[in-house]
């Protein structure tokens, strides 16, 4: 039987910041990986809102 082991890469989920602030309907959410060791804080990425239709940044939620 293979050995289970808990292992650095985690799925995290990131959530646009400017979209909350802009009251519109809707939410714009990316579901990438990233390695706990290298990058133990939160991730902030530029990514694309199709409802805004512009890149904004996103941060990782819990």
């Amino acid at each position: 039987m293979a050995k289970k082991s808990k292992g650095n890469r985690i799925q995290v989920i990131l959530e646009c910041t400017e979209h909350k602030e802009s009251g519109q309907p809707g939410t714009s959410r990316y579901i990438t990986t990233k390695n706990r060791k290298n990058t133990p804080e939160r991730m902030e990425l530029k990514k694309y809102n199709p409802i805004l239709k512009r890149n904004t940044l996103h941060r990782e939620i819990k």
